[in-house]
Protein backbone atom coordinates (compact mmCIF):
# COMPACT_ATOMS: atom_id res chain seq x y z
CA UNK A 1 0.00 0.00 0.00
CA UNK A 2 1.39 3.44 -0.90
CA UNK A 3 1.16 6.79 0.84
CA UNK A 4 2.03 10.55 0.07
CA UNK A 5 4.13 11.66 2.52
CA UNK A 6 3.73 15.48 2.88
CA UNK A 7 6.57 17.65 3.56
CA UNK A 8 5.81 20.49 6.44
CA UNK A 9 8.25 23.41 7.67
CA UNK A 10 7.57 24.71 11.01
CA UNK A 11 9.50 27.86 12.33
CA UNK A 12 9.99 27.95 16.06
CA UNK A 13 10.02 31.80 16.00
CA UNK A 14 6.41 31.61 14.90
CA UNK A 15 5.46 28.42 16.90
CA UNK A 16 5.82 31.00 19.50
CA UNK A 17 4.53 33.91 18.26
CA UNK A 18 1.25 32.04 17.53
CA UNK A 19 0.81 30.13 20.64
CA UNK A 20 1.32 29.25 24.22
CA UNK A 21 4.96 27.79 24.43
CA UNK A 22 5.89 26.00 27.41
CA UNK A 23 9.92 27.21 27.70
CA UNK A 24 11.94 29.81 28.85
CA UNK A 25 14.08 30.94 25.67
CA UNK A 26 12.43 33.20 22.77
CA UNK A 27 14.67 32.87 19.45
CA UNK A 28 15.07 35.57 17.09
CA UNK A 29 12.71 34.68 13.48
CA UNK A 30 16.84 35.05 12.04
CA UNK A 31 18.37 32.59 14.07
CA UNK A 32 15.10 30.04 14.63
CA UNK A 33 15.73 26.89 13.06
CA UNK A 34 13.38 25.39 10.88
CA UNK A 35 11.56 22.03 11.39
CA UNK A 36 10.87 19.53 8.27
CA UNK A 37 8.77 16.06 9.12
CA UNK A 38 11.26 13.35 8.66
CA UNK A 39 10.13 11.07 5.82
CA UNK A 40 8.21 8.03 6.67
CA UNK A 41 10.55 5.11 5.07
CA UNK A 42 13.24 6.59 7.50
CA UNK A 43 11.29 5.75 10.14
CA UNK A 44 9.96 2.15 8.30
CA UNK A 45 13.59 2.03 7.91
CA UNK A 46 14.49 2.61 10.97
CA UNK A 47 12.67 -0.11 12.50
CA UNK A 48 13.24 -2.48 9.92
CA UNK A 49 17.04 -2.57 10.67
CA UNK A 50 16.66 -2.12 14.46
CA UNK A 51 18.20 1.07 14.42
CA UNK A 52 18.03 3.96 17.42
CA UNK A 53 18.89 7.03 18.08
CA UNK A 54 17.38 9.17 15.30
CA UNK A 55 16.38 12.71 15.73
CA UNK A 56 12.59 12.91 14.04
CA UNK A 57 9.46 15.22 13.57
CA UNK A 58 6.41 13.13 12.93
CA UNK A 59 2.56 13.75 12.72
CA UNK A 60 0.28 10.54 14.28
CA UNK A 61 -3.00 10.48 15.59
CA UNK A 62 -3.48 9.16 19.20
CA UNK A 63 -4.34 5.32 19.19
CA UNK A 64 -4.44 4.27 22.71
CA UNK A 65 -3.53 6.31 25.78
CA UNK A 66 -1.67 4.64 28.56
CA UNK A 67 -1.27 5.10 32.38
CA UNK A 68 2.27 6.95 33.04
CA UNK A 69 5.04 5.28 34.07
CA UNK A 70 5.92 5.96 37.64
CA UNK A 71 9.02 4.49 37.64
CA UNK A 72 11.88 6.93 38.17
CA UNK A 73 11.24 10.23 35.83
CA UNK A 74 7.42 10.40 35.64
CA UNK A 75 6.40 9.94 31.65
CA UNK A 76 2.95 10.30 29.72
CA UNK A 77 2.60 7.40 27.74
CA UNK A 78 0.52 6.96 24.60
CA UNK A 79 0.74 5.44 20.83
CA UNK A 80 0.25 7.23 17.53
CA UNK A 81 -0.58 5.67 14.34
CA UNK A 82 1.54 7.26 11.39
CA UNK A 83 0.01 7.89 7.99
CA UNK A 84 1.96 4.72 6.89
CA UNK A 85 -0.16 3.17 9.62
CA UNK A 86 3.56 2.70 11.80
CA UNK A 87 2.72 2.93 15.25
CA UNK A 88 4.54 4.89 17.81
CA UNK A 89 4.90 4.57 21.41
CA UNK A 90 5.55 8.26 22.85
CA UNK A 91 7.05 8.35 26.15
CA UNK A 92 6.72 12.46 27.44
CA UNK A 93 8.73 13.30 30.79
CA UNK A 94 6.34 15.34 32.77
CA UNK A 95 8.76 15.92 35.40
CA UNK A 96 10.93 18.47 32.75
CA UNK A 97 7.55 18.98 30.51
CA UNK A 98 4.02 19.70 31.26
CA UNK A 99 1.77 16.84 30.54
CA UNK A 100 0.05 16.91 27.14
CA UNK A 101 -3.40 18.51 28.23
CA UNK A 102 -6.75 16.97 27.33
CA UNK A 103 -5.23 14.35 25.06
CA UNK A 104 -8.14 12.08 23.60
CA UNK A 105 -8.11 9.36 20.53
CA UNK A 106 -8.32 10.37 17.48
CA UNK A 107 -5.82 13.74 18.55
CA UNK A 108 -3.19 14.79 15.90
CA UNK A 109 -0.21 15.80 17.16
CA UNK A 110 3.44 16.43 15.84
CA UNK A 111 6.09 15.30 18.10
CA UNK A 112 10.12 15.98 17.74
CA UNK A 113 12.33 13.51 19.72
CA UNK A 114 14.39 10.95 19.53
CA UNK A 115 13.22 7.58 18.51
CA UNK A 116 14.14 4.17 19.29
CA UNK A 117 13.78 1.27 18.35
CA UNK A 118 11.13 -1.51 19.99
CA UNK A 119 9.69 -4.50 18.35
CA UNK A 120 6.04 -3.14 18.79
CA UNK A 121 7.15 -0.04 15.70
CA UNK A 122 9.15 1.67 18.23
CA UNK A 123 9.51 4.92 21.10
CA UNK A 124 9.73 8.15 20.73
CA UNK A 125 11.40 9.87 23.45
CA UNK A 126 13.28 13.07 24.03
CA UNK A 127 9.81 15.51 23.84
CA UNK A 128 11.38 17.89 26.02
CA UNK A 129 14.34 20.29 26.80
CA UNK A 130 16.90 18.81 27.98
CA UNK A 131 18.12 20.46 31.51
CA UNK A 132 21.74 19.54 31.33
CA UNK A 133 22.00 20.76 27.76
CA UNK A 134 23.49 17.25 26.11
CA UNK A 135 20.43 16.66 24.40
CA UNK A 136 18.48 17.89 21.20
CA UNK A 137 15.66 19.34 22.78
CA UNK A 138 12.38 18.32 21.71
CA UNK A 139 8.30 19.11 21.69
CA UNK A 140 4.79 17.97 21.44
CA UNK A 141 2.34 19.63 19.47
CA UNK A 142 -1.23 19.97 20.14
CA UNK A 143 -3.74 22.82 18.64
CA UNK A 144 -1.54 25.76 18.58
CA UNK A 145 -0.02 24.98 22.29
CA UNK A 146 3.83 23.42 22.26
CA UNK A 147 4.56 21.33 25.05
CA UNK A 148 8.33 21.18 25.55
CA UNK A 149 9.47 22.76 29.45
CA UNK A 150 7.50 22.85 32.46
CA UNK A 151 7.14 26.72 33.86
CA UNK A 152 7.56 25.33 37.23
CA UNK A 153 11.22 23.72 36.52
CA UNK A 154 12.42 26.86 34.79
CA UNK A 155 15.26 28.74 36.80
CA UNK A 156 16.17 32.38 36.18
CA UNK A 157 19.38 33.69 36.83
Amino acid sequence: MGYQHQTLSLNLASLQRSAKVYNISQRSPNTAPRYQLTNLAVIKNAFNRRISNIQVLVQGKVIAILPDDLRGDRHQRFIIRLANLQTLLISHNIDIAPRVKDLKMGDSLYIYGEYEWNAKGGVIHWTHRDPKKQHIDGWIRKNNITYQQSMQKLKVS
